[in-house]
């Protein structure tokens, strides 16, 4: 069953609709820490007639573990949630994955809604069926695909973030355009992420959720066209995984770095337009820094990217562009080169 994705300003009426669609028998409420005291009081009023059960984990991409699945697992089972019951995910990408997972896994299954409070969230990990959790020290090790039955997407909690979560989830947007289109590409390059427009960036969410939702719909569960949507990413989880013992970065962040390598490689390999990639790159520096990386750290990097989910036999694939929208799935490329990449990454 498909998920619903609604883009809504009128976020009481739409989550009302959605949950007299589903019909729950009781009401549970997934949040962490920030969301509890940022985004609930927006809904805490209209939600009091169903009485929920709130459900409050710790915050940051540290906690999407077991130890906060099995917290989640344990008050639904403690409160007496049922098949019937319905678990609202209120948060960034961390909450509706963890939460996702937890609705998919429970009883086998209960209905569960997403109302994504980050931009990456919003068009990034609400959309497309993902859920899941960080596992023995990997990035999404452990998870499903299942829909959430409603998506429910209001661009005004984009008002509490501070400006490292906006650039987070503009990295997404930004990889969207990347594997699109030029015109949107040109658009995401130009836009001021330091004074952002509201307006205008509530009509390039909604295109940058479509373009991942054409692309699920192509390929559900990921065995061809849907690679596209991991450019970037197997640097990027790389990435991401390294500095979780270290100074963890956001994913968003992680994988603006991981595009930085990714062109570079579409670059030498696919023949992407090398004006194009330094293009990107700026915009990328501009706003998001540089990771700390040393040549040291290659051979770390390098086996944490034979994990990726992507690959087969044990060698490690890439989706890669020749063009703007010109998408190279199951690419490789040999150490010496993966290495020249992280060269061009820590000087470029």
């Amino acid at each position: 069953m498909e998920s619903r994705i609604i883009i809504s300003k009128a976020i009481e009426q739409q989550l009302s609709c959605a949950l007299i669609s589903c019909a729950c028998d009781k009401l549970f409420v997934l949040m962490d820490k920030t969301t509890y005291a940022l985004c609930w009081p927006k809904l805490e009023k209209m939600l009091q007639s169903y009485k929920p059960i709130l459900i409050t984990i710790e915050a940051t991409d540290t906690h999407k573990d077991i130890d906060s699945l099995m917290n989640v697992w344990k008050i639904l089972s403690d409160k007496c949630g049922t098949r019937q019951s319905c678990l609202l995910n209120l948060g960034g990408g961390m909450v509706t994955d963890l939460g996702g997972f937890a609705a998919s896994t429970f009883k086998r299954g209960i209905n569960f809604i997403n109302i994504p409070t980050t931009l990456l969230a919003m068009v990034d990990a609400s959309v497309g069926g993902k859920t899941g959790i960080n596992f023995n020290g990997l990035k999404n090790e452990i998870g499903v695909f299942n829909d959430s039955r409603f998506v429910l997407i209001d661009t005004l909690f984009l008002k509490t973030l501070d400006s490292k979560n906006l650039c987070s989830g503009y990295a997404e947007m930004l990889k969207h355009g990347l594997i699109s289109d030029e015109k949107m590409w040109k658009e995401l390059i130009s836009f001021s992420l330091f004074s952002p427009d509201f307006e205008q960036l509530q009509r390039m969410v909604s295109e940058s959720i479509q373009v991942k939702e054409k692309i699920v719909e192509q390929d559900p569960h990921e065995q061809n066209i849907r690679k596209a949507l991991n450019f970037g990413h197997t640097f990027g989880h790389a990435f991401e995984s390294w500095s979780l013992s270290r100074k963890p970065i956001l994913h968003g962040y992680a994988v603006a770095y991981g595009m930085i390598c990714e062109l570079y490689l579409s670059c030498i390999k696919s023949g992407f337009p090398t004006e194009k990639m330094r293009t990107t790159v700026r915009f990328i520096r501009e706003h998001f820094g540089y990771l700390p990386i040393t040549c040291d750290d290659y051979d770390e990097l390098i086996t944490l990217m034979t994990h990726d989910k992507k690959n087969r036999n044990g060698i490690i694939n890439f989706t890669l562009l020749g063009e703007i929208g010109d998408i190279h799935i199951n690419q490789t490329a040999t150490k010496d080169e993966i290495k020249e990449t992280l060269d061009f990454f820590r000087e470029g």
